[in-house]
């Protein structure tokens, strides 16, 4: 999802090449080659976002040079994406949690809403677009947004 708002906000004439490539995986490959779920896919379209195009697939260590910025969407995630990135130092890429920019002065986790209804979508489309506003004012690099577990 974050990933679909993020390419929808980077084709808005105020964020124009500010950011590079925008990508989203998983760090575990449970979902790997299938579409988003269909909530997510309807959420996004409720909010004008109809051309999403998205194949799920695991994170690989070489993101680490891809990317600038690669953003955990929970906790979990971000242990091991750090972990995965101790073990390749050299990398020009920051880790991070995504909710650090949800403006609330505290790294907050981005609700998981696989499990719940219709409600946690809209409420992780919310905490999505309104961190991803923030991170545009803070970066205009490339940028990974990692999902959590593809």
């Amino acid at each position: 999802m974050a990933e679909g708002i993020f390419q929808s906000l980077a084709k808005q004439p105020q964020y124009k090449g500010k950011i590079g490539k925008i990508d989203s995986c998983g760090t575990a490959g449970y979902h790997a080659g299938d579409e988003p779920d269909y909530r997510t896919l309807s959420t996004l379209e409720d909010n004008g976002i109809t051309d999403y195009d998205h194949a799920a697939r695991r994170f690989k260590t070489t993101d680490f040079e891809t990317f600038d910025y690669i953003f955990a969407m929970d906790r979990s995630n971000l242990s091991d994406l750090q972990r995965l990135h101790k073990g390749n130092p050299d990398t020009r890429a920051k880790v991070m949690l995504f909710g650090e920019f949800s403006g609330t002065g505290k790294a907050e986790v981005v609700s998981d809403p696989y499990y719940g209804g219709d409600d946690g979508f809209t409420k992780a489309f919310e905490q999505c677009r309104y961190a991803l506003l923030e991170i545009w004012d803070h970066t205009s690099v490339n940028a990974a947004v990692m999902h959590g577990d593809c």
